[in-house]
């Protein structure tokens, strides 16, 4: 390589880290920006997360509290002064609450708590069917047996989570009310459904068999 060549590579390389060294401290903010940026980003994902296993954490810690009191009235209390993270969790409460008021004779308070969670437009429809379905079954037997069916229809539309158990107390409230063949055709639907477990299978054949109709018969 000659002298011109060899200077010519050197003047080249001196413009290329004076053109970078421009560049640096044209844009180097930007690269500063990102990094704070990212760095930024991952400190608050650390402490979102902490901050919800904290509150999950406190969350069970009350539940596990409310659960260890000794009478389902103060258990029903402590289940009550809850606050719950979200909507889904505060619906999950209701009905453990629900529960406690039940075995403490408060029927009335209980069914409440359900209906107002089932009458929550912003939960998943399946935790509204449960606590729907739940009233239904721990109301009194002199509920209006029209309320209770057209309730139980509902509950039973196609596609429905608790369908075929929507069905199965519609066929009781049907055989409760002296309509035997409407019972018998309820609980013959059910036994032909494919997505029957095998629990429920068993009751609805022995409701069949009780109902004086042949379950054999009756499936398919």
């Amino acid at each position: 390589m000659s002298n011109t060549d060899s200077f010519i590579d050197e003047v080249t390389e001196e413009v290329r880290r004076d053109r970078t060294f421009a560049y640096i401290k044209r844009y180097g903010w930007i690269v500063g920006l990102a990094v704070v940026v990212v760095v930024g980003g991952a400190a608050w994902n650390e402490w979102t997360k902490a901050q919800e296993q904290a509150e999950a954490e406190a969350f069970g810690d009350s539940l596990l509290d409310a659960s260890t009191a000794e009478t389902p009235e103060q258990r029903a209390d402590a289940l009550g002064m809850i606050e719950a993270p979200d909507a889904t969790a505060s619906a999950i409460v209701a009905q453990m609450r629900a529960q406690q008021l039940v075995e403490a004779g408060d029927t009335e308070g209980a069914i409440t708590a359900l209906n107002e969670v089932a009458a929550d437009g912003e939960l998943p429809r399946i935790y509204r069917d449960i606590a729907a379905f739940k009233a239904l079954l721990i109301a009194p037997e002199t509920q209006d047996t029209d309320a209770r069916r057209v309730s139980l229809e509902a509950l039973a539309a196609p596609g429905a989570p608790l369908r075929l158990l929507a069905l199965e107390e519609l066929a009781y409230l049907e055989a409760g009310a002296g309509n035997r063949d409407l019972a018998i055709e309820t609980l013959t639907r059910i036994l032909n459904d494919a997505e029957v477990a095998p629990d429920q299978r068993q009751r609805v054949r022995d409701a069949l068999t009780a109902l004086g109709a042949d379950p054999e018969a009756a499936a398919q």
